[in-house]
């Protein structure tokens, strides 16, 4: 299908998904299908209703200032900062966003794919923590131009100023460029298979790499999440997750591909008041079905600090769809905020357990639209040894494990064996490995990782069962580097292989450890704890009696009000936790300050990075003496 028949106009404008599948059902973009011709044809036909609204709480305003951007409006601005980037840009050129959340951000970003450059997003420099991250993503994608805001503009020429000056990108205000440039906009003509972002990893087991995302990767993963999720033009949305995070990106996709409304927040506004996010579900929910998306922390905190005042009513009855996402899932979160909001109307089916990473755009997996979030019982002595044995609930070598449900449509999930290549049968623990056209093209500027990563060949398939049925024979698997297991059709997340603790030849998960860490003193911030090994030569201020081999470290953040809790006795319970439920004996704990342990852009605990403080003595800690 050309961009003249993508475009072409009607009033009752609506994506038809059969356009977008073969005779077996899997999906296939029509020709010439890219983000900008499904935008072009909702700006045609949809107009002056609502597109991107964006609810500003930085106000005096406690419901927040509304922004909104109609359809006509998106258009108008596209055209004119997509004109002024072709006036100092070459086609694939790359032009990173460095923007505060909200509408100039959107428009920034789809304005460097329209005309023709590649977008990078990412973050305005005042996000605290992550400058090195920022120089780094920088220096590797090599923009032209950053796009920011007029308001942020001196805060990204202060960051600039640390790189040389004949290697600085210009920098443009999206807000300062008026409305008439648009009229020397050249259309772009764009392929399915040209790349239209980088969007960059976040980091937590290594330098940040930019995947590459083309058209073809991105409306098939949002057509594959729209069937997966039962969703369609009149599901409305809410949410407050960074437009740099791949999740956050991924929401404002629905409505540049198949029309419909999103209302944005900034990931402060959610953090500081989680009832804001609770409000806006209800109110969009009033209108139909209702769709958003958030990391398992933030179930756990939208129900213990999200409820409303007393007398304040909800209704959450068509709140059908929430994925859990981004970090390791857990019942605990799930029940807390299901049991919180259930009064409410908040259908027991809403939160929907997922898997997803960076190099597949973004969905891998999810539960049924109908399915309740479920969890399975795991034996702990048999998951050292790569195997998925189910008990029950009260065994005392159980570990509980969120299923993520079914692997979405035309793409395929295998579990093998990453030595040999070769898939392992249901029941057995190995490296997840994806295939489907919405797989990232590779890692920008890294040859040697995307062979490695990108371009691996299932050595072989099983004979009967095979994950693998369907999908092209000899084509290419990425390999995702997370350890799963299939049980009774159900994927299961067990960990990464570069997290995985091995002592004494016997494999430990480390959230596994991290949640036994958590419920062993009351001192300890449940969630905030990271788990490692260390060549016992690298211990850090700790003693053993054994000089050889890997040692356990266990660095945990204070819990709120255990400030001077004394460290020893913390420390103890810990050792003692840890030796009883996984028979390991914890070479050194730290008891550190809430916001110590290291974490990614994205919330994720970034243990290398901890590991890599721990071994230059860059921990503080409250050490007994």
């Amino acid at each position: 299908m050309d961009r003249e028949a993508l475009c072409d106009s009607g009033d009752a404008y609506e994506i038809k998904i059969e356009d977008h599948l073969d005779a077996a059902g899997g999906i296939a973009l029509p020709d010439g299908a890219t983000l900008t011709a499904y935008l072009d044809r909702n700006i045609a036909t949809l107009g002056d209703t609502p597109a991107y609204r964006y609810l500003n709480f930085s106000t005096a305003d406690r419901d927040g200032r509304a922004v909104e951007l109609t359809w006509n409006r998106l258009g108008t601005r596209l055209r004119a900062v997509g004109a002024r980037l072709q006036q100092i840009t070459e086609r694939g050129d790359r032009v990173a966003i460095l923007a505060p959340q909200g509408i100039d951000y959107v428009v920034g970003f789809f304005a460097a794919i329209a005309s023709g450059a590649i977008a990078v997003p990412l973050f305005a420099p005042e996000l605290p923590g992550h400058a090195e991250r920022l120089d780094a993503v920088i220096a590797d994608a090599d923009p032209t131009v950053l796009l920011t805001t007029t308001a942020a503009a001196e805060s990204v020429r202060d960051f600039l100023r640390r790189i040389p000056r004949h290697r600085r990108p210009r920098v443009l205000a999206v807000d300062a460029v008026p409305d008439s440039v648009g009229s020397a906009f050249n259309q772009t003509a764009l392929d399915s298979d040209d790349i239209a972002y980088l969007q960059y990893t976040s980091g937590s087991t290594r330098t940040p790499a930019g995947v590459v995302i083309t058209h073809r990767a991105v409306c098939t993963n949002v057509l594959q999440m729209i069937l997966a999720g039962g969703l369609d033009r009149s599901t409305r949305s809410i949410s407050w997750l960074p437009l740099y995070h791949d999740m956050g990106l991924m929401m404002i996709m629905f409505p540049a591909l198949c029309g419909g409304h999103i209302t944005l927040m900034d990931p402060l506004a959610f953090v500081r008041r989680p009832h804001r996010w609770i409000k806006q579900l209800a109110e969009e929910s009033a209108h139909g079905r209702t769709f958003a998306a958030a990391p398992n922390f933030a179930y756990e905190l939208a129900a213990k600090r999200g409820l409303p005042a007393d007398g304040e009513s909800l209704d959450l009855r068509n709140v059908a769809g929430l994925l859990n996402g981004s970090e390791p899932v857990t019942m605990a979160a799930i029940d807390s905020f299901t049991m919180a909001f259930a009064r409410y109307g908040l259908p027991a089916t809403a939160i929907k357990p997922s898997y997803g990473m960076a190099e597949a755009t973004l969905s891998v997996a999810t539960i049924a639209p109908d399915a309740q979030p479920s969890e399975i019982y795991l034996h702990r002595e048999h998951l050292g040894h790569n195997r998925a044995v189910p008990v029950a609930p009260e065994d005392p070598n159980a570990v509980a494990h969120v299923s993520c449900g079914q692997v979405i449509r035309s793409q395929w999930g295998v579990i093998v064996d990453p030595e040999s290549g070769a898939e392992l049968p249901d029941g057995e623990i190995g490296e997840i490995w994806l295939h489907g056209d919405n797989i990232g093209l590779g890692y920008w500027g890294r040859e040697h990782e995307t062979e490695v990563v990108f371009r691996n060949k299932l050595q072989s398939r099983l004979e009967e069962h095979s994950h693998a049925e369907g999908s092209d024979i000899g084509g290419v698997w990425l390999r995702t580097g997370d350890l799963g297991v299939y049980l009774d059709g159900e994927l299961y997340i067990i960990g990464r292989i570069k997290d995985l603790v091995i002592i004494d030849g016997r494999n430990h998960y480390p959230n596994d450890i991290e949640t036994t860490v958590s419920e062993a003193s009351a001192a300890v911030r449940a969630g905030f704890v990271a788990a490692f090994s260390l060549p016992a030569n690298e211990l850090s201020g700790a003693h053993t009696a054994d000089s050889t081999g890997e040692k356990l470290v266990v660095i945990a953040e204070r819990a709120v009000g255990a400030g001077r809790a004394p460290q020893e006795p913390v420390a103890q319970a810990i050792r003692a936790a840890v030796a009883r439920r996984h028979a390991i004996a914890v070479a050194d704990v730290l008891l550190v300050a809430a916001g110590a342990i290291p974490r990614t852009t994205s919330g994720k605990l970034a243990r290398r990075a901890c590991r890599a403080q721990y071994v230059a003595g860059a921990l503080s800690s409250s050490r007994d003496s």
